[in-house]
């Protein structure tokens, strides 16, 4: 089992930054792959980013060069940097889990989800 909880969305002007984090806890220790996703009113949701446990990750290509996905496996924490935002970044954004490798598998552990807004 594992728990997720996002934290630092919120309303952001137009070209700004945003960081999220996403703090794991449970049996988060082996081949694993830690996401970002979002959701925006009225559409279905969407990959972001991803890293898996040895820290290679991927991007869509809407956020590729803008937005950042690193992990602290001290803090077994996960981040989203967010740079140069635009409106239609706004939605809510989940953190999800799975084991295994990126290719594999479906995510099985989600957070609860956090709201960024980007105002233009």
């Amino acid at each position: 089992q594992v728990q997720l909880v996002e934290s630092g969305g919120r309303l952001v002007q137009a070209g700004g930054s945003l960081r999220l984090s996403c703090a794991a806890s449970g049996r988060t220790f082996g081949s694993h792959v830690m996401a970002w996703f979002r959701q925006a009113p009225g559409k279905e949701r969407e990959f972001v980013a991803a890293i898996n446990w040895i820290s290679n990750t991927n991007y869509a290509d809407s956020v590729k060069d803008r937005f950042t996905i690193s992990r602290d496996n001290a803090k077994n924490t996960v981040y989203l940097q967010m740079n140069s935002l635009k409106p239609e970044d706004t939605a809510v954004y989940y953190c999800a889990f799975k084991y295994g490798s990126t290719s594999s598998g479906r995510y099985e552990y989600w957070g609860q989800g956090t709201q960024v807004t980007v105002s233009s």
